[in-house]
């Protein structure tokens, strides 16, 4: 049986530590593809540890793709893949986009997206599943405004001063120290880039990139990061997100030459890419040169089971992954702050070819959020805001299985970022859905509105909830709408 030395873990919690040596062991090949797991209590036993240590490892592991829980069986180690270079294809088309079907679909898609939104917006809802915004209560407004008034205070020179266009210093270095803490990212902070926004970070990429480069996006997908790239004369492919991830064939097939994605919570979603298809997805951005990943982590410091997945950036090798957050979800929709951490060749070309951009975001709100970052408000802050969204969603999910007929609703991926999927077995249309609820007063969007062409089957009756913004009573009086709207007779 597998035996660690946790004696030497140092400052590491026990269940952090035997997850580090599995995922180890798994990684140098000394657990191999396909190997049965000592059982939960037998491995405890054998380690001197509590059960509960050996099942929150396995946990990790197994969200991040290390393990395969097989039911009534055990865990096994799954395949990791290989993050070296692998074959193209020979029969792949350079260039070619799947085609003109899906463009066709796509088209469709949209209409049906619009339709759907038009009519959950045709009136002010009293609940919206369909935003996501956290809601004021949870901002640290006194806290905020004391570091304001010592930042006007203390930094009154550095605010009147100049700035380099990737963003004050003092913010960079603390969002370094911050991903090593939180990520395991080494980064540089002249390797970090501070925008007003995604939107305005995705336009600086272009430029940095070119704009005759084909991106490829996730289908579903947040239809926002279309709509930006489309705006800038982008040509995108759209592929297919599996229960593993967007679809490795369909991406090659696609001839993209920039990969957009969320791998560690993706949007509409929910799934998490394991390690096996992430080293896949590594493995083809080293196929050709100036290939690159767009890793977006729009809210990775919210699972709400287990420690956040490790970024994409943090196992790339080779340079070729972008990595962006932004603290729309941690923080306020309404505070415009958002950053890229680039690799170490293109932070150069940026410094030689974008050397004239100033900076979007005023160094008053730069050097604020500095010292609520570097004093250690933020973590303390992101550890509030997860016990609160675990009591929302659990008192939301509760309020939906007593209201709902179990028998007719399923729940998938609850555990990690601010939404997740509600399956229902109903006759009606994912739009009549939305319609129905917009009459009850809850805003809420199905699946199939964030299709661009490939994805769900249509016909599909799967909800995308979000409840980051919504109060214990607003989830029960949601529960009860919801089964007015859906299940009136029942």
């Amino acid at each position: 049986m597998l035996t660690y030395a946790l004696d030497q873990r140092g400052d590491l919690s026990l269940y952090e530590y035997l997850y580090r040596c599995i995922r180890d062991d798994i990684l140098g090949g000394k657990i191999a593809e396909g190997e049965k797991m000592p059982s939960k209590r037998a491995f405890a036993k054998n380690l001197g540890v509590s059960t509960i240590t050996v099942e929150s490892a396995y946990a990790q592991l197994t969200a991040e793709g290390y393990l395969r829980a097989v039911p009534r069986s055990g865990y096994y180690a799954a395949s990791i893949g290989s993050a070296g270079p692998v074959m193209r294809d020979p029969g792949a088309g350079e260039g070619t986009v799947p085609g003109t079907g899906q463009e066709r679909r796509g088209e469709s898609a949209g209409r049906t997206a619009q339709t759907a939104a038009a009519a959950a917006a045709a009136a002010p809802p009293a609940i919206d599943l369909a935003s996501g915004r956290p809601g004021p209560e949870l901002f640290p407004f006194a806290l905020w405004a004391r570091l304001m008034r010592e930042v006007l205070s203390l930094r009154q020179e550095e605010l009147m001063a100049g700035m380099p266009g990737i963003g004050a210093l003092p913010l960079r270095e603390a969002l370094a120290r911050y991903l090593l803490e939180y990520q395991g990212m080494r980064t540089d902070p002249d390797q970090i880039v501070i925008g007003a926004g995604t939107e305005y970070l995705y336009g600086m990429l272009i430029l940095l990139l070119g704009q005759e480069r084909l991106y490829a996006l996730e289908d579903p997908g947040y239809r926002k990061i279309s709509m930006v790239y489309g705006s800038h004369g982008i040509k995108t492919a759209y592929i297919p997100v599996r229960e593993d991830g967007v679809d490795i064939g369909a991406l090659r097939l696609s001839g993209a030459d920039i990969l957009h994605i969320s791998p560690s919570h993706q949007f509409p979603t929910g799934v998490t890419t394991p390690i096996g298809r992430r080293r896949e997805l590594l493995a083809w951005a080293q196929e050709k040169e100036e290939r690159y990943i767009i890793e977006d982590d729009y809210d990775g410091e919210f699972r709400l089971s287990g420690r956040p997945i490790p970024s994409l950036w943090s196992i790339d090798r080779a340079d070729r992954v972008i990595y962006m957050n932004t603290f729309t979800k941690s923080l306020a929709s309404t505070i415009r702050i958002s950053y890229m951490v680039l690799p170490a060749p293109l932070a150069a070309r940026l410094r030689e070819n974008l050397w004239f951009y100033a900076c979007t975001v005023s160094a008053f709100e730069q050097y604020t959020l500095a010292a609520f970052i570097e004093r250690g408000y933020f973590d303390k802050h992101i550890n509030r805001m997860r016990n609160e969204y675990r009591q929302r969603r659990d008192v939301l999910l509760e309020a939906l299985r007593r209201e709902l007929p179990r028998n007719k609703v399923r729940v998938h991926n609850e555990n990690a970022g601010l939404h997740f999927l509600l399956e229902v077995e109903t006759q009606m249309s994912e739009e009549e859905m939305t319609r129905r609820a917009a009459a009850e007063g809850v805003r809420i969007l199905g699946l199939s509105a964030y299709l661009h062409g490939y994805g769900a089957e249509p016909g599909s009756r799967v909800m995308v909830v979000n409840y980051s913004g919504l109060g214990d009573a607003q989830c029960r009086e949601a529960a009860k709408a919801l089964r007015r709207a859906w299940m009136p007779g029942e």
